[in-house]
């Protein structure tokens, strides 16, 4: 079968190859992967950057819808012709994560990922696809769309609240589609017109340009000077004196992005006068995927895709995700 294979030297040496197809153990299902989607951890992995580096030509990306074409013999959780999402740390089932359940994330630097024709997985380290999606769509919620129902969950939003987005990358895109099912008001930041246009008509209430506008303030103004319920800081490192500038006494903060760097010089005396709570946020658990999929399908969310290419041009898609000029997922179809 083909696969892509990186050793973290950079996306123009990411190779193509073909390599001996897998075959399921007892408890394991083959599927044939329909499509990929990236998120930026997966380009750490190729440029092999930092704690990223691959020891070894590894297949990458976590991300993936496939359809099931045979199943071992113990295997009770999925048939032939069912459609299945990879958990991405497959020892988190449910519960806490945990030493012992924080390991072996699936594509790189060590697990085998999902670039490639046909990948092998346990049947406890996967879940069903949303029946109202079809792959394209359904491959983007392993990593960037449980992360967000992770931070939605953990800060506990309720209709009627209002929750604060930093950008339109795919965890701020699905996090937006996620509050305003659940009946939040969702204000969307985006230094580019285009962008906060599609945050519109994905359904947020409000869009500022952090450029040009003072957000906590903006946001102050928008809730009768109280600030937001709930933020989901995307941005990371001294990005998180914004989000604690803008929300509420008492409010609560989902700290996900790293894009700005894993360390941050925070106002310890914002952190305390806010009274806020923040919340690390590391994808999610089996169990969280799941409540996803069932409520993508009672809601009928379909997450947005900034754009969709070849499995061949897995390199220029890399690229564009680089870039920084995707608002959504970008998505490589098999």
């Amino acid at each position: 079968m083909r696969a892509w294979l990186t050793s973290g030297d950079g996306i123009d040496a990411l190779r193509e190859e073909d390599v001996p197809a897998p075959s399921p153990g007892p408890t394991e299902v083959l599927a044939r992967v329909q499509a990929v989607a990236l998120n930026y951890r997966d380009l750490l992995v190729v440029r092999g950057e930092g704690s990223w580096a691959p020891p070894r030509p590894v297949v990458p990306v976590s991300d993936a819808a496939a359809v099931v074409e045979a199943v071992g013999g113990q295997v009770t959780r999925f048939r032939v012709g069912d459609v299945v999402l990879p958990t991405f740390l497959p020892k988190w089932r449910t519960g806490e994560l945990t030493a012992a359940t924080y390991v072996l994330p699936t594509g790189g630097p060590v697990n085998r990922g999902m670039l490639a024709e046909l990948v092998v997985l346990d049947e406890q380290e996967a879940v069903l696809a949303p029946r109202t999606l079809d792959a394209v769509h359904a491959c983007t919620l392993p990593v960037a769309g449980v992360t967000a129902w992770h931070a939605l969950r953990r800060t506990r939003i309720t209709a009627g609240e209002t929750v604060l987005v930093h950008g339109t990358g795919g965890v701020a895109l699905m996090a937006l589609q996620i509050a305003r099912a659940a009946g939040a008001e969702v204000v969307i930041t985006s230094g580019s017109g285009a962008k906060r246009a599609l945050a519109r008509r994905s359904g947020a209430t409000h869009t500022l340009d952090h450029r040009t506008q003072d957000v906590a303030a903006q946001v102050r103004h928008l809730t009768g000077g109280a600030g937001a319920d709930v933020v989901v800081e995307t941005v990371g490192g001294s990005h998180l004196d914004v989000s604690l500038d803008a929300v509420r006494i008492g409010g609560r903060i989902a700290f996900v992005g790293l894009l700005a760097g894993v360390e941050a010089e925070v106002s310890t005396y914002q952190l305390v006068t806010s009274n806020a709570t923040v919340h690390g946020i590391e994808t999610g658990s089996r169990a969280m995927l799941e409540e996803l999929v069932e409520f993508v399908d009672e809601h009928r969310i379909v997450p947005v895709v900034d754009s969709v290419h070849r499995w061949e041009d897995v390199r220029s898609a890399l690229r564009h995700l680089g870039s920084g000029a995707h608002a959504g997922k970008v998505v490589v179809v098999a």
